[in-house]
């Protein structure tokens, strides 16, 4: 399939498919994390290395399961180290789509700055466009990037969705679509309040894109059921996902399910249950049952 082509297959796929997008997108910070949670513990590693392949052997696992399928799943978000190793022989980005019709995105940012006027916004992205210059060579359809909002901060919040749009205008005019994600941190105080003045500022943002320009939107759950209606009929907007935040794996399908037309891009919910001591039918089972329930909920 020539290039041209996969994009619109895969553009299609991500406006009007049914299934939610998988987060396998740990980076360095988080994957001891999620090994452990896996049953990986830290002294199983004693570099990045070798801690970056046992998190590949993980993602692999999970990529490679029958239970991983284009049924349920839309999209994988990989991160930096996943798009550069292979599986099977073959470009991670390129097994996804090719023998899995899964769409593949990639993690950009390089973490989140200190906390200021109620926010963290991303750290600078060094070497952006040399990034995006090989998620484009390994065929990969979009981007990730998150900020996060903890406190409903006008200022605050302009910032955020200010610099997640005009990063992913950049990654745009590079040809991938950019998921702009300004997290809303679950626990705020004012969660609420920090979500309208969200909307109204990605808003802002959308009514002045030149008409092409194509973004998706990663949000968390919101405290008012179907608060972002308004922004999945937004034409500039692909489609609309949501984070887990931190809820646990069935509170975060619940509160999805409420939402019409939010789909799920979960990444600790997804392989909550999952171990590496599960032999292969044991892992497939519970990682079936964890698919299908998050699909439930984001297509009901």
């Amino acid at each position: 399939m020539e290039k041209r082509e996969r994009y619109i297959a895969q553009l299609h796929r991500m406006h009007s498919g049914k299934g939610f997008i998988a987060a396998l997108d740990q980076s360095g910070g988080s994957t001891p994390k999620a090994l452990a949670q896996y049953g990986v513990q830290e002294s199983s590693f004693t570099n990045d290395e070798e801690m970056y392949t046992l998190v590949h052997e993980m993602r692999t696992r999970i990529i490679k399961s029958p239970a991983f399928d284009r049924e349920y799943i839309l999209g994988a978000i990989l991160f930096e180290n996943t798009m550069d190793r292979k599986i099977d022989g073959q470009w991670t980005a390129d097994y996804l789509w090719e023998k899995k019709n899964i769409v593949p995105f990639l993690k950009v940012d390089k973490g989140l700055a200190d906390l200021e006027n109620g926010v963290q916004l991303m750290k600078p992205i060094a070497n952006l466009d040399e990034l995006l210059n090989r998620a484009v060579e390994k065929n990969v359809f979009g981007t990730k990037m998150r900020s996060v909002i903890k406190e409903a901060n006008a200022e605050g919040i302009r910032e955020v969705v200010a610099q997640q749009f005009a990063v992913g205008l950049q990654i745009f005019k590079k040809g991938l679509i950019p998921i702009i994600e300004p997290e809303v941190d679950i626990y705020s105080a004012d969660k609420e309040k920090s979500e309208e003045i969200l909307k109204e500022e990605i808003k802002k943002q959308l009514n002045v894109l030149d008409k092409d320009v194509k973004v998706m939107l990663k949000l968390s759950i919101p405290t008012v059921n179907d608060f972002y209606k308004e922004l999945m009929s937004d034409p500039h907007v692909l489609r609309v996902v949501a984070l887990s935040g931190g809820y646990g794996q069935d509170e975060a399908n619940l509160k999805l399910s409420q939402n019409h037309g939010l789909i799920a891009s979960f990444s600790r919910a997804l392989s909550e249950g999952l171990s590496s001591g599960q032999s292969d039918a044991e892992f497939n089972t519970k990682l079936k049952k964890t698919i299908g329930e998050i699909y439930t909920a984001s297509v009901t």
